[in-house]
């Protein structure tokens, strides 16, 4: 079977990996590794099609250590002991360099029983992820190793590898291959940053491509038809999820209205509808809170519209929401008061209720006890001066107004009043 595009066209050297010049550009730290032959533990974080399977394999080629691949989504531990049974043997007389694909899906079990070896140096282990490893790796695991974070790469440094694929394809195709102009940028900018994805995209343009006056044209049209959605990373519960909603939380904080709208936008695209009506549903108290108290209001009866509507409708009612937020003044009076109070409860600052505050009690007696409450309705302006704080923390201020219109107006009330 003919090997597939992007394994063909895999760089071979550190010169012709695109992106991650953080990592790999000149004085970084991994590219001093590879050049060194540094014999690390390494954790490979990142999205899918960014490199880490490709460095992996420079790695290997400068090491004189017997390369072992696992993918942990189907291995077993007795996958890992049969490796380390190599170990010291003349399958692996200088050690083992272990390349383990997706270690999330490995046990706490798993992830240990490499531990051993890997701190005696007969196993280097480098593991990747798509997911945060300080989640999913175990510290005593972790401690062990160096974590490198890829990025998705940017379209600009894409580009150079789907015009070097599309090459390639062009020498192997059995008739003169051509292409519409802005081909190779588009698929670069519509693969998301995983240039896996780019070079799968040239492969089936090519595969697919309709013989025409003697020749094979690959269109715009079709780039679009093997591209669709592919630019968007998400997934559910995944770290970029978690990312999209922190994005949009912030621009919605931030007073960006844009940038609010294209992060729902992510969202809707994904047809998720429950983590933007979280965020929306929150940010109503956590960012506009008290300047804007109807906002609460609004935001919830936009959220329970969409989740009645559902999609495509759902994103005006939703798009809505994000706006007025966005838009609207903001203060965190309400964020930081609760947290404050929580604080002293937590730190046990708590004291006995007021016994006027307390509910009415019968004494031994069977009588109901006097408290002393006094009843604000019943006085001047509905408010009466007393206690109503547990006397270890009578005085303390949580709630302080903030400098918007709203709550400086009800400031000025109620200092006029109390006065």
């Amino acid at each position: 079977m003919d090997r597939p595009l992007a394994d063909r066209i895999r760089p071979q050297e550190l010169e012709q990996v695109v992106g991650q010049q953080h990592l790999l550009g000149q004085g970084a730290l991994l590219r001093r590794f590879i050049e060194k032959g540094t014999d690390a533990n390494m954790v490979f974080y990142g999205p899918s099609g960014t490199g880490k399977t490709t460095i992996a394999n420079i790695i290997a080629k400068r090491t004189h250590r017997t390369l072992y691949r696992l993918n942990a989504t189907t291995a077993s531990l007795q996958d890992i002991k049969d490796i380390i049974a190599d170990v010291g043997t003349l399958m692996a007389p200088g050690g083992v360099l272990l390349y383990l694909d997706e270690i999330q899906y490995f046990n706490k079990k798993q992830q240990q029983s490499l531990l051993e070896f890997m701190e005696n140096g007969s196993i280097t282990l480098i593991a990747s992820t798509t997911e945060n490893p300080y989640f999913y790796v175990y510290a005593a695991l972790l401690s062990r190793s160096t974590v490198f974070e890829f990025k998705p790469v940017a379209a600009s440094q894409v580009l150079p590898a789907v015009e070097r694929a599309l090459e390639l394809v062009r020498g192997e195709s059995p008739l003169p291959l051509e292409w519409e102009e802005d081909l190779p940028m588009y698929i670069a900018q519509s693969c998301g940053g995983d240039v896996r994805k780019a070079m799968n995209a040239v492969e089936l343009l090519a595969q697919a491509a309709q013989p025409a006056d003697g020749r094979l044209l690959l269109t715009l049209a079709d780039a679009g038809q093997v591209s669709q959605r592919s630019a968007m990373r998400y997934d559910k519960g995944g770290d970029a999820m978690y990312d999209i909603a922190s994005a949009l939380m912030k621009s919605l904080r931030g007073s960006d209205p844009d940038a609010a709208l294209h992060y729902l936008a992510r969202f809707l695209e994904a047809g998720d509808l429950i983590t933007p009506c979280r965020r929306l549903l929150c940010s109503a108290s956590e960012d506009v809170g008290m300047a804007y108290p109807q906002a609460a209001a609004i935001v919830k009866a936009c959220v329970d519209t969409a989740m009645q509507l559902g999609l495509p409708e759902a994103q005006l009612p939703l798009a809505q929401a994000a706006i007025l937020l966005a838009t609207a003044p903001k203060s965190n009076s309400v964020c930081t008061a609760i947290g404050a109070a929580r604080a002293d409860v937590r730190r046990g600052r708590t004291g006995a209720i007021p016994r006027e505050l307390q509910n009415v009690h019968a004494d031994t007696t069977g009588q109901e006890r006097e408290q002393g409450y006094l009843y604000p309705h019943d006085f001047p302006g509905h408010w009466v001066r007393q206690q109503y704080l547990p006397d270890e923390l009578a005085g303390t201020v949580y709630y302080r107004y903030g400098d918007n219109k709203t709550e400086q107006a009800a400031q000025a009330y109620w200092e006029k009043r109390k006065s």
